[in-house]
């Protein structure tokens, strides 16, 4: 379980994340990496700013960008080989 201290921030990304895939899928009807790329990243640019907002600090707001990258690749890629291998199969 992560630090309470964090719980705010990891709690405003997840709805962020749900909100971008949801308004995605229900405008686009389709899944392509460019795609899922332009929701993890708009979901990643709102909810760092949202985190830079509840903390005060951008670099600390920012440091998914830095360390996270390998974390997005995995929800860009895993995303689009789970929906179009495994969802539509």
């Amino acid at each position: 379980m992560p630090a309470a201290a964090s719980l705010p921030a990891i709690l405003l990304k997840t709805v962020l994340l749900a909100l971008a895939a949801g308004y995605a899928a229900s405008y686009f009807k389709r899944a392509s990496l460019g795609l899922l790329l332009g929701v993890v990243l708009a979901y990643q640019t709102v909810g760092t700013l949202g985190e830079w907002a509840m903390k005060g600090d951008f670099w600390l707001a920012a440091q998914d960008f830095r360390i996270g990258i390998p974390g997005m690749l995995l929800q860009v890629f895993g995303g689009w080989l789970f929906i179009n291998r495994v969802i539509r199969k």
